[in-house]
């Protein structure tokens, strides 16, 4: 049965608020237990097999580093400069978030959105341990992102949108919150061809 929330005003194939709850199930886990057993990488060994610049990967403590689960490195398209202000929608734990602090400098600054209670506990007590002042860290959903209109000059993401029942409005969000000419630059997972209509509906393969 397709499903709408106030929130999600386009049809979607699963319920959102159900996926929602199973993503950040298996977030929480990823948050407390990084070394567990999971169907993806974690950490800095896959840090290195996307390619990331090690050099400021290995100048962030291990847990820093130790959540990290995203499929790609965002800032393979684009280095991000000094000064810009930076939004990562899904931060997690704060790895991208870290590594794009470091490159705005203190004059920068970036926002950290996530919805898993548990990331953003280590995100934020990360932040002051890392004393990145400049760095924040917002409970809230990509299609409803607590930045006010055109205040970022770059909007980042890692392995989020594909997890989002609503794209459509996830990316209108995108383009709210950026200034005009800003910036989005994003790793994900795409599809090469359509899924069945009855997979969609199938909620544990979005999760897994």
């Amino acid at each position: 049965m397709n499903t709408t929330t106030n929130q999600d005003h386009q049809t979607t194939p699963v319920d959102p608020e159900t996926l929602r709850h199973e993503v950040r199930a298996k977030y929480r886990e990823v948050a407390e237990t990084p070394d567990g057993q999971f169907h993806f990488h974690t950490g800095r060994r896959l840090a290195e097999r996307c390619r990331y610049d090690m050099d400021p990967v290995d100048d962030l403590p291990d847990i820093a580093v130790e959540s990290f689960a995203g499929v790609a490195n965002p800032f393979e398209l684009r280095r991000i400069q000094v000064g810009e202000r930076v939004v990562d929608i899904g931060s997690g734990a704060g790895f991208d978030s870290f590594l794009a602090a470091k490159a705005s400098g203190p004059s920068g600054q970036v926002v950290g959105v996530d919805m898993t209670p548990q990331m953003l506990t280590k995100s934020r007590a990360l932040a002051r341990e890392l004393d990145l002042d400049h760095v924040e860290f917002c409970d809230g959903l990509a299609e409803d992102l607590p930045v006010d209109d055109g205040w970022a000059d770059v909007v980042i993401s890692n392995g989020v949108f594909n997890l989002c029942p609503d794209k459509r409005t996830a990316f209108d969000e995108v383009l709210r919150v950026l200034r005009p000419g800003g910036t989005l630059q994003f790793a994900d997972i795409a599809n090469g061809r359509p899924v069945p209509e009855e997979a969609m509906r199938h909620i544990d393969l979005w999760t897994d």
